[in-house]
């Protein structure tokens, strides 16, 4: 069978499938208790994230467990280094 060039819908690593959600609505579990549901708008190969009409929602573990909820028209979401305990359990 001829290729016909087009790979819009192939995954073969996992950053592809982050490619295949370019300007749909994803939800974003942070560290710290931390919650984003926005559009993604790009990323990059070190998983930054720009997602736009953004939703936060923080759960405070206080006594009052208060949940605080903000919005953003565009939000960097910038990576971060894996903690140690996640390193190790690489290979």
């Amino acid at each position: 069978m001829a290729d016909t060039g087009d790979d819009t819908g192939h995954v073969s690593e996992p950053l592809d499938l982050v490619r295949l959600l370019l300007n749909e609505v994803v939800f974003v579990k942070l560290r710290g208790d931390r919650e984003l549901k926005g559009k993604l708008h790009a990323y990059d190969s070190h998983c930054n994230l720009v997602l736009g009409d953004v939703e936060e929602t923080i759960y405070a573990v206080d006594e009052d467990e208060e949940t605080i909820n903000r919005k953003s028209e565009m939000l960097f979401v910038r990576a971060s280094e894996p903690r140690d305990d996640f390193k190790s359990s690489r290979f």
